[in-house]
């Protein structure tokens, strides 16, 4: 329903103001840049999406290769016992916790759309230990808020669509958007716990958190005392270290396990085939609105505005042209990639402006829609403090997103 009353907002401003335009400024050219916008816009819709289906099919091709390697039962052996903390009112041998692990596992691969499926399930299965069914109960909060603030190891199409528009290295965005997420998910999880009265100086949860928080502390002082281009460096290199150790690690532990894995991989891949193919008309409807309502000069002003107010407090504003990512991430996921890729087309791939929209895109998650759909699956009509946790965790990730890419690219 929101998304419904974006999209429609998007062209009765665009078609307002090119009126007034047309009125008072006599811009003939308005309608005609308008109507082209929208024919150029879903056509790079397409072209990018045919750029996501090849990674989606690759990423959860190797996402199955590690199911069947038995990643889910490496991370509930590393994680459980910070789960058994933070989801209380779950019986330790709950079925929700599998697909819970596999969801979170998805959404730090930045595979969103294949994290659904397995978010609904969890929700499912944790609405079997709800008492009030119409009521969101304490443990659907906490996952909720966790799939919200979005926690990203590998945003692979944030990666891949700066890959489509010719970024030097698509993956100097992977350290910056690993610790915003962070920020954002220590944030959720802290609210929610006030809110649910959870022991966070428990010694289970300080020992995961804490230690944590230390070692990214550290981490970003050790980057502050060097210059920006050897931390260019270390990004670059740790980045794509990473990334390749995971596809590795993955291979190794099937192979061990004795599956095949090449089928695996084929299982996964088909997946991810459909998955990329169904994301088509969500990219195409959002970039159309996009691009209609920035050609119409609404985009403009709105910036021109927010920027105004930021130099007069005397802060540095370079990272406002960035912000209409930030203000659509909350709201719709397709909507914000569509703001990402027209900033990046503005500005350029390798600009810091293109670096911060693409760290904002991968470090919260699209919480009114998050929402909507998992609490809509299992028909919970009170969603009680939700909602306001997540916009929370975002607001965190996103102010977070937008220091560390100052530390990096400014």
């Amino acid at each position: 329903m929101v998304l419904n009353y974006i999209w429609i907002a998007f062209f009765l401003i665009a078609f307002v103001i090119g009126l007034a335009r047309l009125i008072f400024l006599g811009d003939v050219d308005i309608f005609p840049a308008m109507f082209n916008s929208i024919m150029d816009s879903a056509k790079l819709g397409f072209t990018i999406s045919l750029g996501l289906t090849g990674a989606m099919t690759l990423w959860l091709g190797i996402m199955k290769i590690g199911e069947k390697g038995g990643i889910v039962h490496i991370f509930y052996k590393i994680t459980g016992p910070l789960l058994r903390k933070l989801f209380p009112s779950l019986p330790p041998d709950s079925k929700a916790f599998g697909p819970m692990i596999m969801n979170v596992s998805a959404n730090m691969m930045g595979l969103d759309n294949a994290a659904t499926p397995l978010g609904l399930k969890a929700m499912e299965e944790m609405q079997v230990h709800n008492p009030n069914k119409d009521t969101a109960s304490d443990a659907q909060i906490m996952f909720l808020v966790l799939n919200t603030s979005g926690l990203t190891i590998l945003p692979i199409s944030v990666m891949v669509v700066r890959a489509q528009m010719g970024a030097a290295d698509p993956s100097d965005i992977f350290i910056p958007t690993l610790l915003a997420t962070y920020f954002a998910t220590l944030a959720g999880i802290i609210v929610v716990s006030v809110y649910q009265k959870i022991n966070l100086f428990s010694k289970v949860i300080l020992g995961y958190l804490g230690t944590l928080t230390v070692l990214i502390a550290g981490f970003i002082w050790y980057l502050s005392q060097l210059p920006r281009e050897q931390v260019s460096t270390i990004s670059a290199v740790a980045s794509n270290l990473i990334l390749f150790s995971v596809i590795i690690s993955f291979i190794l532990l099937a192979i061990f396990k004795k599956v095949n894995v090449y089928e695996s991989f084929i299982d996964g891949a088909k997946e991810g085939f459909t998955i990329a193919i169904k994301i088509i008309p969500f990219l195409v409807a959002m970039l159309v609105a996009v691009g209609v309502f920035k050609s119409s000069g609404a985009l403009t002003y709105l910036v021109d505005g927010v920027k105004w107010v930021v130099l007069a407090t005397g802060i540095n504003a370079d990272f406002v042209d960035a912000l209409p990512t930030a203000f659509m991430r909350p709201l719709s996921g397709s909507g914000a990639r569509g703001m990402m890729v027209s900033t990046i087309e503005t500005f350029g791939v390798d600009s810091f402006v293109g670096r911060l929209s693409s760290v904002m895109q991968g470090s919260t998650e699209t919480t009114l829609y998050v929402i909507a759909v998992y609490f809509g699956a299992v028909n919970i009509k009170k969603t009680r403090y939700a909602i306001s946790a997540g916009l929370i965790a975002d607001a965190v990730g996103i102010i977070a997103a937008i220091l560390i890419s100052y530390m990096f690219f400014h």
